[in-house]
């Protein structure tokens, strides 16, 4: 049953009595929970946050509405890891309520300053005509761990031409100086990032918009963030309201990078290639990167999409972060893939092997098999029209990643992955890539993959439902045949 608008703006301590209770029970039954992904503990998670080095911890904020699964009174949640594997739950880090925040601490970032770990969201509030007013604001958090909000908003206005969509700070800093960009709606209904610059995190000017040549390219950009990788300049986005275009652009919203020349500060320009996407799956949106201690560029994003329902509703709890990746460029393209620190969670280290020729045929090897784990396999001397592998399958299940030699594409069907997902954002996805010998690299869990093709040259991350006892993995080639080597890690 859907929330009303006043259920959904509680906060914590506006709980029924056993409402989370109910909640926390609903979950511990749950078939889909997560074994080594980032979720909810109640409720919904959205954008990650806040993620930052501080005092030899990774620390990750997301997204977190606790009374339910809609979109409503957002938190900041945070957690924390020593290495990017494992991560432990540190409770509330922003919690909302007060003047500028009073309808929900939004999405930001953190840098640290003095010492302390300077935490840059968007409050979001909402007067009696239910109309918004974003307010950019600062918490600090100190070495105990405890967090303070500063009582005054750091950026109290949106400037003249935008709308009241205008948020998500991304902070970095440039020799003694901050810099920001934020998501921003011209009054025209098109999406944009502008820049802002502080010496102080707490006194920001407004410099104006970043200089693109897409002026009409959907009606927001949510979640920038700038980098700079190999000299190279790159703004990173997600832009709301672009049409599908053949296999590009076919979630409801996408995510993606323009990469180029350095930003030039002086004057916001950022000259650039065409937009591409960072994703080819179903679920990927609101990716957030940091800079670790040892020079390392890293991506989390939100593994889920705003306006969707899934099928962990009903059981109380919605979306999960993807793993960490770590970002490089190869041929003028970024790169993702997974940190090495993920091999932490291998069970054994040699893992599952076989090596096999397999001609219009599937098969399935013994050992390999699961429900979480990760698996690589090459496939390589393809002279068949199609090879791929079947996984969390059964009789009546099954996930299917396959390249399609004669189309020179990659393909990954979820039309019988199990529970049925949101129709509207369909259940195949594909993307062109031309390779002689095809590397699947598989992260999968309870309710999800993550595929990183060709060390990272392509990413597919999904959702995906199936019941607990669809844990056969199947290897095939149609139309002929090819070598395939594999190895798997149960986690």
């Amino acid at each position: 049953m859907k929330m009303t608008r006043e259920q959904r703006y509680r906060r914590i301590e506006q709980a029924e009595p056993g409402e989370i209770a109910k909640l926390e029970a609903q979950i511990s039954e749950c078939p889909w929970r997560q074994s080594y992904h980032i979720q909810p503990i109640t409720g919904l998670l959205n954008d990650p946050n806040g993620f930052a080095y501080y005092q030899g911890y990774y620390h990750l904020f997301y997204q977190w509405f606790p009374l339910g699964t809609e979109h409503g009174m957002k938190y900041w949640y945070h957690t924390r890891s020593k290495n990017l594997v494992n991560w432990e739950n540190v409770g509330i880090g922003i919690e909302p309520g007060s003047r500028y925040d009073s309808h929900g601490a939004y999405s930001g970032s953190a840098i640290e300053k003095d010492g302390k770990l300077h935490l840059l969201y968007t409050g979001n509030t909402r007067d009696e005509a239910w109309v918004r007013h974003p307010y950019q604001c600062l918490a600090v958090m100190g070495e105990s761990g405890s967090v303070t909000k500063l009582t005054q908003p750091v950026i109290s206005s949106v400037p003249v031409g935008y709308t009241e969509h205008f948020r998500d700070p991304k902070v970095w800093q440039q020799e003694d100086t901050y810099y920001c960009v934020i998501g921003a709606q011209r009054t025209d209904k098109t999406g944009c990032t502008v820049l802002y610059r502080s010496i102080d995190l707490k006194n920001w000017e407004f410099l104006g918009e970043i200089r693109t040549q897409l002026i009409s390219f959907g009606y927001m950009w949510e979640c920038p963030d700038y980098m700079e990788i190999d000299g190279k300049g790159m703004l990173v986005f997600s832009p709301q309201g672009l049409d599908a275009a053949g296999d590009q652009y076919q979630n409801i919203f996408q995510s993606g990078y323009l990469i180029g020349e350095p930003l030039n500060l002086q004057t916001r320009e950022l000259t650039h290639g065409e937009f591409q996407e960072l994703d080819r799956g179903f679920d990927f949106y609101a990716p957030q990167t940091m800079q670790g201690p040892d020079g390392r560029r890293m991506l989390v994003g939100w593994m889920g999409l705003p306006d969707l329902a899934y099928p962990t509703d009903d059981s109380g709890w919605a979306h999960c972060l993807t793993i960490p990746r770590q970002l490089s460029l190869r041929d003028g393209k970024l790169i993702q893939q997974p940190v090495a620190e993920m091999e932490q969670l291998r069970k054994r280290e040699e893992g599952t092997h076989f090596r096999a020729t397999i001609d219009s045929e599937s098969r399935s090897f013994a050992g390999f098999n699961g429900i979480a784990y990760e698996l690589i396999c090459e496939i390589s001397h393809v002279d068949a029209e199609i090879v791929g592998i079947e996984f969390r399958a059964s009789e009546t299940e099954k996930t299917v990643l396959l390249y399609d030699r004669i189309q020179e594409k990659v393909i990954l069907d979820r039309t019988m992955s199990g529970a049925q997902l949101s129709e509207q954002n369909g259940t195949i996805r594909r993307c062109t890539l031309t390779a002689e010998v095809m590397k699947f690299h598989l992260f999968v869990d309870a309710s999800s993959v993550e595929v990183f093709v060709n060390d990272g040259e392509e990413v597919f991350t999904s959702r995906i439902f199936p019941s607990r006892d669809s844990v056969d993995i199947r290897f095939f080639a149609r139309g002929g045949r090819a070598d395939f080597e594999a190895t798997q890690w149960h986690y």
